[in-house]
């Protein structure tokens, strides 16, 4: 499975790991926001999540780590790099 196919058959869940404050300032559509730092305090609720889990960020540094993070709690994940560009590869499904 790679990004493209999840975002186009609409599966697992888009996570903004980006700060509240950038999330606010846009963000894709039907994403969650989990801050980097706030990973391991709610990583019972990241297990909860329908997988698997596409994780971005402002340029894909921040959920390069949340994505190595995550995969060594052994929780599907793939880096999808910039919000923008999961939201431009999204906006071509629709």
């Amino acid at each position: 499975m790679n990004i493209q196919q999840i975002i186009r058959e609409k599966k697992g869940t888009v996570v903004d790991v980006r700060t509240a404050a950038e999330f606010q300032g846009g963000h894709v559509a039907d994403s969650i926001n989990i801050p980097l730092p706030e990973l391991n305090a709610r990583i019972q609720e990241i297990r909860t999540l329908e997988g698997p889990l596409l994780l971005c960020c402002a340029s894909g540094g921040r959920s390069s780590l949340a994505c190595n993070y995550l995969s060594q709690q052994g929780i599907q994940c793939f880096n999808g790099g910039s919000w923008m560009d999961v939201n431009y590869l999204q906006s071509q499904t629709v």
